[in-house]
């Protein structure tokens, strides 16, 4: 091992000046673009800052709350920096490999902790009694909101400049590590949000590595000995400013993958490894270091009962609250179900809820009545619509539909009553699919993982392609929320479902 890190090293050693002043101008080139990423950032951070600060300070003074005083006034800038210097520290700048719900974690701490460093030194410097609590809250609260909507916005922008994104390349061993390797790749291309943007991919042979790239980068390279290609592409690393390697290998033996991320480590500051973990979590699971051996520590947060407590009282006040605000739209829309096929106006279903529980699953009537017998008929007569239905438990144009019906659909507005399931704890705002009893069997052995929670009016499935996803994936993707369960998670989906339902994508 040691014989060959000393190879390795020499490999990747300069061999002339006219090489090595290229490999600069890229490496330099690669650095400032990734410092224009982070004052992107920190500048769009500055500017929402600045902006919800003027808003909140307009709304008290709209509101004759009392003026903004000369110590609130020169509160904002030490704040601001105080905000920015923590989401420093907890790596949002850039912030490349936070998906959405630890990036919005991390993003809910630095607010907290601004909060908690404002107000010691308010009680310090014995200045409370001097700030203005409506615009510091109203001011926290607009950024705690705002600010990872602007963040994924100014992601976006970067991106289609092509700022975004810290080059990666990937490497796979094997033709079924391969697939894993090409998975990966997939993956982070159309992840963008994580700032993994794969520009070469090579296959491992254990003995030998014969690289393979991507559409993006034209090059190849004849086969050789893996060690040789590992210096020859941390070489092309070191010349192209690319600093991150993805060892996507879950099946290569320990002793290999140990030898291999040697070597990768001289050539690459960042190494990241794929383990062999298929199914499990992902958010939930920590790195441990169990004297000095390498664990992981996989946490269930639906065992534990504060958290759920949490989640309740979230769902609760969030349905009083927006029940109150969309009311007057059940009202519209629960006239036009009556004017175009009359009474009842609503349709009360049962599924299985938490525990296998049978509860109503009370939505507006968007089909014709006695649509359980039309719906056996179709499917008896049509091959067709019967095979459609086996696959997605669901038809695409349903002859069944209203009028009304269909746009109720198409808005998702038809699952508004089932606000009235949330306030009586038979469903919950997020969770997975309300599924009903004749689907049991086929959930299969996931079903007692799905129905520890109560189903939810929206879900993972519904900002994931919505009823697009076959019924298999639906289960799929139900049980690797009942995995990954978080309070941010929750947030996360329900900021999605705004997106698909403003959107209007995928359903019917």
């Amino acid at each position: 091992m040691e014989h060959r890190l000393q190879q390795l090293e020499k490999t990747l050693a300069p061999s002339g000046s006219e090489g090595s002043s290229v490999a600069k101008a890229k490496r330099w080139r690669q650095a400032w673009r990734q410092r224009l990423v982070v004052a992107t950032l920190v500048l769009s951070d500055v500017l929402l800052a600045l902006l919800v600060w003027e808003m909140a300070a307009l709304l008290q003074g709209i509101g004759g709350w009392g003026s903004l005083s000369t110590v609130t006034g020169a509160t904002m800038v030490p704040l601001v920096a105080v905000w920015l210097g923590l989401r420093t520290l907890l790596g949002l700048y850039p912030g490349y490999g936070l998906d959405s719900v630890e990036e919005l974690r991390r993003h809910t701490y630095s607010v907290l902790a601004t909060l908690a460093i404002l107000a010691i030194l308010a009680v310090g410097f014995q200045v409370g009694s001097l700030l203005s609590r409506l615009l510091l809250m109203s001011f926290f609260l607009g950024v705690l909101v705002l600010a990872p909507f602007t963040r994924y916005f100014v992601k976006g922008g970067l991106k289609e400049v092509g700022l975004w994104g810290r080059p990666v390349m990937i490497f796979g061993s094997g033709q079924n590590e391969g697939r894993v390797r090409g998975h990966v790749a997939t993956l982070l291309q159309g992840k963008w949000e994580l700032g993994y943007d794969p520009v070469a991919v090579f296959n491992c042979h254990l003995t030998r590595l014969a690289p393979t790239r991507p559409d993006t980068i034209k090059q190849s390279h004849e086969s050789s000995p893996w060690e040789e290609t590992l210096a020859n592409a941390a070489d092309l690393a070191r010349r192209q400013g690319v600093d991150t390697a993805v060892l996507a290998m879950p099946h290569t033996r320990r002793e290999q993958l140990a030898e291999i991320i040697g070597l990768a480590s001289i050539g690459f500051r960042h190494v990241l490894v794929i383990p062999n973990l298929n199914g499990i979590t992902n958010s939930a699971v920590v790195a441990r270091d169990l004297a000095g051996t390498f664990a992981v520590e996989i946490k269930c947060n639906l065992l534990n009962p504060w958290a759920l407590r949490a989640k309740r009282m979230t769902d609760v006040v969030a349905t009083m609250v927006g029940g109150v605000v969309v009311l007057p739209l059940i009202l519209v829309l629960a006239l036009l179900v009556y004017l175009e096929s009359g009474a009842p106006v609503f349709y009360a279903d049962r599924r299985m809820g938490q525990n296998g529980k049978l509860f109503s699953c009370v939505k507006f009537r968007t089909m014709v009545p006695d649509a359980e017998a039309a719906l056996r008929r179709i499917l008896e007569e049509d091959t067709e619509l019967r095979e459609e239905y086996a696959t997605y438990h669901k038809l695409r144009d349903d002859p069944r539909v209203s009028r009304v019906g269909r746009f109720l659909r198409r808005t998702s507005l038809d699952e508004l009553p089932q606000l009235w399931n949330v306030l009586r704890g038979e469903m919950s705002l997020v969770g997975p699919r309300p599924y009903l009893p004749r689907e049991s069997k086929e959930i299969g052995d996931t079903q007692a993982e799905i129905l520890r929670v109560p189903p939810g009016i929206t879900g993972p499935w519904q900002v994931a392609g919505r009823n697009l996803t076959s019924f298999s994936e639906r289960v799929q993707m139900d049980a690797v929320y009942i995995r990954d369960w978080s309070m941010w998670l929750d947030a996360v989906v329900l900021a999605r479902t705004a997106r698909v339902l403003l959107l209007n994508r995928g359903a019917y």
